[in-house]
């Protein structure tokens, strides 16, 4: 009998609490997101079953190694990626031999577009530091509104890495909500006679600027802001093996089996880490409602500053200022948020590809961003 009781006491069924069972609520919600609503289910199948692997209630304290946390675990190792930044830059490599640069380079005012999204990051940043968080912190917040998870996770191993979990579940959830998000923002802040306007075709773009671009443009990112060089370099990289022709191969296995292969480990190791004892917290909470927040601006300053643009071009030259939304770095949701808002308007305004510029775009501006802000707080820290 005493066996069994103490089975019994080491059993999840004993050791259960409320908060538990919230958060296993969560993980499944995320599962039903992915499969029923179609969510990022890259994204949000391995984090939501991580979210359940990591509130299975055990008896802590006797020597077992078995959660995120416990040095020495399985999860730990993985877990290990993240902390020390490892999986991100390994993600952007993906990321670049994913990505086509042409709807860029056929327009390249559209970059402003890109940066102008970057606005969230910093607006959110002034917010936090009002609210009791450290600078630190505080950056590390912002990045959420660039609605890239790599790059969140980046920064926040380096400046906040106690934070991580948090701000990482609630950057890739931004992520995979880009459709419910965003569409409201764009309607609040463009009219109809702006919502269809028509844009010229993207001229054609030659094979010796895809070539160049990656190049020059890690040049100039990298020598602006050095402290973003894993991110900027593995992006650009990852480009140029798409780009060059002769490295088929590599990109195939960057954009396909290795993407794949760090976003399992990484899925899981962050879900993993909502720990309900650690992460149902009112700063957590916080933290979800900065991102959403910072999100929201992000998209907002993209849609505004599209409506500007329009005030110094001309004709067909005009932009559609729902394109400007794409700015944050949720590539191609944002792009393919914006696509559908253009058919409804008018079925025959396909916005995909100019679309396209700006969400390129915006993943190298929230890769600088990050740099920027690991540069302005280290001098501060040090």
């Amino acid at each position: 009998m005493e066996g069994v009781l103490h089975f019994l006491q080491h059993t999840g069924f004993a050791n259960v609490t409320i908060p538990h069972i919230i958060m296993i609520a969560v993980g499944i919600l995320f599962i039903y997101l992915a499969i029923k609503k179609g969510f990022e289910p890259l994204l949000l199948v391995p984090i939501g079953f991580g979210i359940i692997i990591g509130n299975i209630p055990y008896v802590q304290g006797i020597g077992l190694q078995l959660g995120v946390y416990d040095e020495g675990s399985v999860l730990n190792y993985l877990y290990f990626g993240v902390l020390s930044g490892v999986y991100p830059p390994l993600i952007f490599l993906g990321i670049g031999a994913l990505t086509d640069f042409s709807s860029l380079l056929s327009n390249p005012k559209l970059m402003l577009l890109g940066a102008a999204a970057q606005v969230g990051i910093f607006i959110t940043l002034l917010s936090a530091t009002t609210m009791g968080f450290t600078l630190e912190q505080s950056a590390a917040i912002g990045i959420i509104g660039g609605a890239d998870g790599p790059t969140a996770i980046f920064i926040t191993s380096k400046l906040a890495p106690e934070l991580i979990g948090s701000i990482a579940i609630a950057a890739y959830s931004y992520m995979a909500l880009v459709p419910l998000i965003q569409p409201p923002v764009i309607r609040l802040l463009t009219t109809k006679e702006e919502r269809v306007i028509k844009m010229k075709p993207p001229r054609a773009v030659s094979k010796l600027e895809k070539i160049s671009f990656p190049i020059i443009g890690f040049l100039i990112t990298a020598f602006i802001t050095p402290d973003a060089l894993p991110l900027l370099g593995m992006l650009f990289f990852g480009n140029l093996l798409r780009e060059s022709g002769v490295t088929k191969r590599l990109a195939e296995t960057a954009g396909k089996q290795l993407i794949d292969i760090i976003t399992i480990p990484l899925g899981i190791t962050v879900g993993a880490s909502t720990q309900a004892t650690t992460f149902l917290t009112p700063q957590s909470i916080l933290i979800f409602v900065l991102g959403a927040i910072s999100f929201v601006i992000a998209t907002a300053s993209g849609v505004l500053f599209a409506k500007l643009m329009n005030f110094f071009l001309k004709g067909d030259n005009k932009i559609n200022p729902m394109i400007g939304a794409a700015g944050v770095s949720a590539v191609p949701a944002s792009a393919r948020v914006v696509q559908t808002l253009g058919l409804v308007e008018n079925k025959n305004n396909h916005l995909l590809m100019h679309a396209m510029a700006p969400n390129v775009s915006g993943v190298i501006g929230s890769a600088v961003a990050a740099g920027i802000l690991l540069s302005y707080m280290m001098k501060i820290v040090g």
